[in-house]
C-alpha cells in the first residue's frame, strides 16, 4: 500500500488588522445565516417554536426594568 497523505494546507495567515467595515460585513453575514437557521428550525419543529415564543412572551411580561 503506497503512503497516501494529504498535502500540507497552504499557510493561512489572518490579516494584521481587520477593518471595521470587514468586521461589520462578516457580522452581518453571520446574523443573516443565524436568522435563516432559526426560520428553518421553526418550520421543521413548529410545536417547539410555538412553545419558545410563549416562553419568551412570558419572560418579557414578567421582566422588571
Amino acid at each position: 500500500m503506497p503512503d497516501q497523505h494529504m498535502p500540507d494546507p497552504p499557510e493561512h495567515k489572518p490579516p494584521a488588522r481587520e477593518t471595521d467595515a470587514e468586521r461589520r460585513r462578516r457580522r452581518a453575514q453571520f446574523l443573516r445565516d443565524l436568522a435563516e437557521a432559526r426560520e428553518l428550525r421553526d418550520r421543521v419543529q413548529p410545536r417547539r417554536a410555538k412553545v419558545a415564543r410563549l416562553r419568551h412572551a412570558m419572560r418579557m411580561r414578567t421582566f422588571r426594568w
